[in-house]
C-alpha cells in the first residue's frame, strides 16, 4: 500500500473490483472496501482493508453501514456498480451531511427520472413513457409509428424496452412488431419506452471536480456491444467542443459537483446531439483500462481524485493528461461471442494473433460445449486488446474480428 496523505479523504470503495482496490492501493487516499461476505477471506488474506456488507435493495439498513464508516473515519464512499450508486449517495448524503446526495443517485438509478429530469433542463431527448405491462408497450409502438406517418404495410420503426435501473444494455430489448411484446415477462415491469435515435452513438467519460470538467474522455462505438476504442477518430473528436456544452448542461442539470460520470449520447443527421442516458459509477465496456493503454494514468485512481473534496487544482491538472494530444494511440477492444452453437475449444484466429494492433486476450478455454442464447449485450466470452497509430485502421481491425471465429 502507498504512503497515504493524511490532507486527504478517507474513501470507500463500494463493490468487489480487483482493478480498483489495485489503482488505489498505490494511490495516496485511506481507503476501505466494503463489499458482499464471500469477498471477505480474500481480502484478510491478501490485507485489504475490508467491511463485509451484502447491497440488497437500498432500506432502512441504509444508516447502519453509513454510521459503521462515520465511525471509523471514512468520507468519501465511491461506487463502482450500478448496484452500489444508490447505496453510496444514501452513504455520502450522511458523511457529507448533504442529503440531496440521495436523491441525486436515485436519479442516476431511474432511466425514467433521469430522462425526465434532462428533459426539464432543456436537453434534447428522445420520446420516452414508463411502461407497466405489455399493453403499454403495444400502445406506444403504435403510437410512435403513427406519430411517423406509417401506413399499413410499412414495416415499423423500432422502439426500445429498458429496465429503469440495470447497468448499460442488461434488460435492454428493441421491439418492432406486437409479437415481439409477447416475449416480454411479468418480471421485467415496469421499464422505460423509448424511441430509436437514428445517429452516431458514443459514449464519454468525464471527470468532474469542483463543478468543473477536469478530464473528457469520449469512447467510440465501433459496433455497440461488440467494439470500442479510445481516443475517438478526428471525426468524432471534431465534436468535442459540442459535447463539452452539452455535458456541462448536465452537470448543472444534475447537480453534480464531484465524481464520474458515463453519459452516451447520438448525434443526429443533422448535428443535433441527443442525450441517451448517464450512469455515474465506472463504465462497461473496459474504458478504464483503455484509458490506460492509451494515456497511462489509472482510472480509478481518477475516479477517487474527482471525488474527494480535498482534492487541490493543482494535484488534478498533475494527474490528468490532455485530452487527446497526450494519448500513445489509440486503445481499443472487441467482446468476443461464439458464433456457432456448440463449441469444444478456444483458439484465437492466425490473422488476429499476427495483427500489428492486436496486443492480448484474456478469454479461457470453454467450460461446457453448448452456448447459451446472448441475452441483450451481455454473455460475451472474454475480450481481445488492440493498440495502434491510426483510428481508421483500428476501425477496420475491431470490425474485422466478428467475422472470425475464436471458439469452434
Amino acid at each position: 500500500m502507498a504512503d497515504t496523505d493524511p490532507n486527504k479523504s478517507y474513501v470507500a470503495l463500494f463493490g468487489w473490483s480487483l482493478r480498483a482496490i489495485a489503482g488505489v492501493a498505490k494511490f495516496n487516499r485511506k481507503y476501505v472496501v466494503v463489499a458482499p461476505s464471500w469477498a471477505e477471506q480474500y481480502a484478510k488474506e491478501n490485507d485489504i482493508p475490508f467491511i463485509a456488507w451484502d447491497f440488497e435493495r437500498l432500506n432502512e439498513r441504509s444508516w447502519e453501514i453509513a454510521k459503521i464508516l462515520q465511525d471509523e473515519g471514512v468520507e468519501v464512499a465511491v461506487p463502482l456498480y450500478e448496484e452500489t450508486v444508490e447505496w453510496a449517495g444514501a452513504v455520502n448524503a450522511v458523511l457529507q451531511n448533504k442529503p440531496r446526495l440521495l436523491s441525486q443517485a436515485m436519479l442516476f438509478r431511474d432511466k425514467a427520472l433521469m430522462k425526465r429530469r434532462a428533459q426539464l433542463a432543456g436537453i434534447r431527448v428522445g420520446i420516452f413513457e414508463e411502461a407497466h405491462d405489455r399493453v403499454d408497450v403495444v400502445r406506444f409502438l403504435k403510437r410512435v409509428n403513427q406519430t411517423l406517418l406509417k401506413l399499413d404495410g410499412d414495416p415499423n420503426d423500432p422502439i426500445h424496452f429498458k429496465a429503469f435501473d440495470k447497468a448499460g444494455c442488461l434488460g435492454h430489448r428493441v421491439i418492432r412488431t406486437v409479437d415481439d411484446v409477447e416475449n416480454i415477462s411479468d418480471d421485467e415491469f415496469p421499464a422505460l419506452l423509448e424511441s430509436h435515435l437514428d445517429g452516431w452513438e458514443f459514449a464519454c467519460e468525464v471527470f468532474i471536480h469542483n463543478r468543473k470538467i477536469r478530464f473528457l474522455n469520449i469512447s467510440e462505438y465501433v459496433h455497440l456491444g461488440y467494439s470500442v476504442f479510445i481516443p475517438a477518430s478526428p471525426k468524432l473528436e471534431a465534436y468535442r467542443e459540442q459535447i463539452t456544452r452539452e455535458i456541462e448542461k448536465l452537470i448543472e442539470a444534475f447537480d453534480i459537483d464531484y465524481g464520474l460520470i458515463h453519459p452516451e449520447y447520438f448525434i443526429a443527421n443533422d448535428g443535433v446531439m441527443y442525450f441517451g442516458e448517464v450512469a455515474y459509477r465506472v463504465p462497461g465496456g473496459n474504458a478504464f483500462e483503455l484509458m490506460e493503454r492509451a494515456y497511462g494514468f489509472n482510472a480509478y485512481q481518477g475516479q477517487v481524485l474527482v471525488m474527494d473534496p480535498k482534492a487541490t487544482d493543482e494535484e488534478i491538472e498533475a494527474f490528468f493528461p490532455k485530452e487527446v494530444v497526450d494519448a500513445k494511440g489509440h486503445a481499443g477492444c472487441f467482446l468476443v461471442y461464439p458464433r456457432r452453437r456448440v463449441v469444444s475449444e478456444m483458439q484465437i484466429p492466425e490473422e488476429t494473433e499476427n495483427d500489428p494492433y492486436f496486443e492480448y486476450h484474456d478469454l479461457a478455454p470453454p467450460l461446457e460445449q453448448k452456448v447459451s442464447k446472448r441475452a441483450a449485450f451481455g454473455n460475451h466470452w472474454g475480450t481481445c486488446y488492440f493498440f495502434g497509430p491510426d483510428a481508421d485502421r483500428m476501425k477496420e481491425v475491431l470490425l474485422e474480428q466478428e467475422e472470425r471465429d475464436f471458439y469452434t
